[in-house]
């Protein structure tokens, strides 16, 4: 390692990343992370520093204060000594955690929500948000956080909450905008997931600063790559694919008979003259007629001319 690395933990590697990506240009977005990250406050302060909302995992342990319950305002001055500043608690005015402030919820503060299909069935949830004021070390301070988003995950078939986030998206989201954000970054597993096993990045067997930051470069350029293309197929047949510019090759545009098969060569209906030769042609076997309608074809959309 060079001289100049110095160790710095993961939240702290995250946002100077961030930061050099706001300098370079890059658009700027709402920043998802998991609870290793969430549960610093520094992170989600600098997230905010830098401009950007985030939608952040936390514990069922962080504190906040509940709906209509803030930190006491500073003591008044007693005539000597420094003004007091910072904010206070006391044995009856304390902040609850997430955890308790989920179960202390009403049945019906939460609402069922879809918010993507899966690979066997669509992906749904019952689910509840909440303005409140985290308090993470608030008595070091002279004025209380500011308002965010609490969102839990509370399944239905599931005795207490699973998951909670916090999130400073505007006040007016709605609970599927929260929702759709905290879900998403199922796609940062995915990608790493990819760029692990299909790209190989965590195949390298070097030892060095510069190789192994050499190769996890190229792997992220092949992943940029791959999704680039991979983006000009639509999520579903009813949209059409972008034509390639590699390809020169002339298609009609007269849509393919309904009793066509794909393939000429293949058309059970038309098919060839059989071929002269100085043995006997084989006899042809009758084919069932069906009913044309009954029979399962491509949808039009994946017949090829």
């Amino acid at each position: 390692m060079p001289e100049i690395a110095a160790f710095q933990t993961k939240p702290e590697i995250a946002l100077k990343q961030i930061k050099t990506a706001l300098e370079a240009g890059i658009p700027a977005g709402v920043a998802l992370a998991d609870a290793g990250y969430g549960v610093d406050a520094k992170f989600r302060s600098g997230l905010t520093a830098l401009g950007l909302a985030y939608v952040v995992g936390v514990q069922s342990t962080l504190s906040v204060w509940p709906p209509g319950m803030e930190p006491l305002p500073p003591p008044p001055w007693a005539g000597r000594g420094r003004t007091p500043t910072r904010l206070r608690r006391d044995s009856e005015h304390q902040p609850v955690s997430a955890k308790q402030l989920a179960m202390n919820l009403p049945s019906d503060a939460s609402s069922e929500v879809t918010w993507r299909e899966g690979t066997n069935d669509v992906l749904c949830s019952r689910f509840a948000a909440v303005r409140i004021r985290p308090a993470s070390r608030d008595w070091r301070l002279d004025s209380p956080h500011s308002y965010e988003w609490l969102l839990i995950e509370w399944p239905p078939d599931e005795k207490e909450p699973t998951k909670y986030w916090l999130s400073t998206l505007p006040e007016d989201a709605t609970l599927l905008t929260l929702v759709d954000m905290a879900k998403l970054r199922w796609r940062i597993e995915r990608d790493y997931e990819e760029l692990k096993s299909e790209l190989g990045l965590a195949h390298f067997e070097g030892r060095g600063w510069r190789g192994f930051h050499h190769h996890a470069t190229l792997c992220i350029a092949a992943y940029g790559f791959l999704i680039r293309e991979r983006a000009a197929f639509p999520p579903s047949g009813s949209m059409q694919r972008e034509k390639s510019r590699l390809s020169c090759r002339r298609g009609s545009s007269e849509p393919a008979a309904a009793t066509r098969a794909p393939r000429r060569q293949f058309n059970r209906d038309n098919p060839k003259a059989p071929r002269v030769r100085a043995r006997q042609n084989p006899v042809s076997m009758p084919m069932p007629q069906g009913d044309p309608a009954s029979e399962n074809r491509l949808p039009q959309q994946f017949v090829t001319q």
